[in-house]
């Protein structure tokens, strides 16, 4: 069977998957292997770098800056870490500490040289801020709304219909609303150029700008299809709590967030595996189309810092062959 599959727009998709994932960052691009992780940046010249910093729209456009680093999940060394569900979360947790430093990375490649770097204690408290808004806007305030209504609604059944649908709606108002900043284009390309640099190593062919280019910037593992199955997967989580007392519903949202994480961590793992299966293309199709409002089409510039950030990967590993001993812990997104 063919590696690729072409879609209707006539860009490629690969149909085999392989144990790499990556991330969008500032100029550049994250990208995760099996035992190391690498960002590739793009530096700014000087003459684009003012006390603005650069240009949101232009971008950087001086050498590529490359930086590894060793890889050791936690998963390899507690057998009770890798259970289902369980292994998602903590998966999903190492994810965000190498996504933030990645961050951190890119964003100090945009300072002048002479000017302090960002602190690692700013960096993580932005992790905690950010979680803790996340938690609170997806689902702290859809319970909070929908209680406002609990008498009339009268069911828990309706509740638990309205709250979904408030739910998703927020979410998706946020997506919207992030495809719109000005100051968000160029991360959204190399979103793109994120995927289609993994897909086309996927599909086993030569890693260039120009082979990258022919696939598809949407990807079956991408994290913003994952966010959406983690919404749809709140819905029947929280489905069987009914309606306690409203202080009960808050506190439940809070918890059962990492169950909901460490589901959704299996449903796109095994969606990512058996993409060559006609329902489960049918059932990823709306995750793929959302992805339509976190990533743009790069240019090759930026698809050559993606490649740089993959070569730099495979420079000390070649993710094919390895055992499923050593994917234990591997990121699930792309």
């Amino acid at each position: 069977m063919s590696a690729t599959q072409r879609l209707p727009d006539g860009a490629l998709i690969a149909q085999r998957d392989a144990p790499v994932g990556g991330q969008a960052v500032l100029e550049g691009v994250m990208m995760r292997g099996v035992s190391v992780w690498a960002v590739a940046v793009r530096k700014p010249l000087p003459e684009e770098i003012s006390d603005e910093g650069i240009d949101p729209e232009r971008g950087a456009h001086g050498e590529i800056e490359v930086t590894s680093f060793p890889l050791t999940s936690i998963l390899k060394k507690h057998r009770l870490l890798r259970l289902p569900i369980v292994r998602g979360v903590v998966a999903l947790v190492e994810s965000l500490v190498i996504g933030f430093k990645a961050l951190g990375i890119s964003a100090n490649a945009q300072l002048p040289e002479d000017e302090k770097e960002i602190s690692g204690g700013m960096w993580f408290g932005t992790v905690v801020v950010a979680l803790a808004l996340a938690v609170g806007l997806f689902f702290v305030v859809p319970v909070g709304l929908t209680s406002l209504i609990k008498d009339q609604l009268n069911s828990s059944f309706l509740f638990w219909l309205v709250e979904g649908i408030v739910r998703t709606s927020i979410f998706l108002g946020y997506l919207l609303l992030l495809s719109r900043l000005r100051d968000l284009r160029r991360v959204f390309e190399y979103h793109g150029a994120e995927h289609k640099t993994i897909s086309c190593y996927e599909a086993g062919l030569e890693l260039t700008p120009e082979n990258a280019q022919r696939f598809s910037r949407l990807h079956p593992r991408c994290g913003t299809s994952f966010l959406l199955v983690v919404m749809i997967v709140a819905i029947f989580v929280f489905a069987p709590i009914g309606l306690p007392a409203w202080y009960w519903l808050v506190l439940t949202r809070i918890v059962g967030v990492p169950l909901i994480a460490g589901i959704s961590f299996e449903i796109i793992k095994f969606a990512g595996r058996n993409r060559r299966r006609r329902w489960v293309r049918a059932v990823m199709f709306p995750g793929l189309q959302l992805q339509k409002l976190t990533t743009r089409e790069p240019d090759l510039d930026q698809l050559g810092v993606a490649i740089a950030s993959m070569e730099a990967v495979l420079a000390v590993e070649n993710p094919r062959d390895v055992s499923d001993e050593d994917k234990i812990g591997m990121e699930v997104v792309a």
